[in-house]
């Protein structure tokens, strides 16, 4: 997962929360990172990249079972003529 997007968070948490001395800040920021991570970790989310690979497969299968109902029904209706 992105660090990149668990810093800019945690960062835009640990502004909201009352001035802090410095240390506790980096402490607080570090803590909050952690908690984030853990807990979209247990969220089991997917990449944006595995979500278009699948979708594009899922299309390409929307495809095929149309083609091949398609077909079906011209074979059911070719059964139906004899």
């Amino acid at each position: 997962m992105n660090t990149q997007f668990f810093d800019d968070l945690a960062n835009k948490i640990s502004k909201t929360l009352p001035p802090v001395p410095s240390g506790m800040k980096q402490e607080l920021e570090q803590s909050i990172r952690n908690t984030l991570h853990n807990a979209f970790d247990k969220l089991d989310l997917v990449t944006r990249e595995d979500f278009e690979v699948q979708s594009a497969v899922l299309q390409k299968t929307r495809i095929k079972l149309e083609l091949l109902e398609k077909k079906l029904v011209e074979l059911e209706t070719k059964l139906d003529l004899n």
